[in-house]
């Protein structure tokens, strides 16, 4: 796999992907997205990858938001154009199947921010802080902010932190229910992979299908919601991975599972 600004490490089933544009502070432009839409399709199809960690180089930046330069050059075709496509990029990783966690290890800022709000779980430095400043930059946010936003914090939160355009730190993410874990930076990892470890040994079509039954169902009625869990629940009932699943509890053994 032939990165530029993106690099892609696998171990013990657990895949890192890191944003590495370090000098320019993780920005993102059109080919750090690029590389980051490849990254994830990768990991999509590695069979050895059970869980991701999307971070990014160096102790500043997680990714600091978007590319200022290509911003200030856009109409409104241009524009659209933008949003269209980075929405598609973060929607293939919250729909990628797997687990994915967002390590904050520095600042994430517009698109920075939103790019961590695609992914499922989320961890962040003590030292850093996040937010979403485009309205002070007369621009809002684009890459899917004003819609993951609320849905994680609720809108009044949501609208405190677009509005406002301020950066919240680590406690406040934390109590806002945006972050899953805090920690320094130096212990970040550690917690990181504390948090993913479990996920290790669970049926991978399980979480995939559980992660959709939630992500879906937060979106519609209650009614509909059900339907959508029942729907999966069937699908799940008919794979492998649940009978190894079972007869793996029932024999009192480790499952061995055909899809990780």
């Amino acid at each position: 796999m032939d990165l530029t600004y993106v690099t892609y490490a696998c171990e013990g089933g657990i895949a890192t992907i890191t944003v590495n544009r370090p000098d320019k502070l993780n920005a993102l432009n059109e080919a750090v997205m690029a590389d980051i839409d490849a990254a994830f399709g990768h990991a999509k199809a590695d069979a050895d990858c059970r869980v991701v960690i999307l971070t990014g180089a160096g102790e500043k930046a997680f990714v600091a938001g978007a590319d200022i330069g290509e911003l200030a050059e856009q109409d409104v075709r241009g524009g659209k154009a933008k949003s269209l496509r980075g929405q598609a990029i973060l929607g293939r990783i919250e729909n990628l199947g797997k687990p994915v966690v967002a390590m904050l290890n520095g600042f994430a800022f517009g698109g920075g921010l939103e790019l961590a709000l695609a992914c499922h779980l989320r961890t962040m430095a003590v030292e850093t802080k996040i937010g979403l400043p485009e309205v002070g930059l007369s621009i809002i946010p684009g890459y899917g902010g004003t819609q993951r936003l609320p849905r994680i914090v609720g809108r009044g939160r949501a609208l405190e932190m677009v509005l406002g355009a301020q950066p919240i730190d680590a406690d406040t993410a934390f109590r806002f229910g945006l972050v899953n874990r805090v920690a320094p930076r130096a212990e970040l990892r550690a917690v990181t992979e504390e948090l993913v470890k479990p996920m290790l040994r669970n049926g991978p079509l399980a979480m995939g299908m559980a992660a959709e039954a939630v992500l879906r169902g937060t979106e519609v009625s209650l009614e509909e919601g059900l339907r959508i869990e029942c729907d999966l629940f069937g699908i799940v009932s008919s794979t492998a991975d649940m009978r190894e699943g079972l007869n793996a509890f029932l024999e009192k053994r480790k499952p061995t599972y055909r899809s990780a």
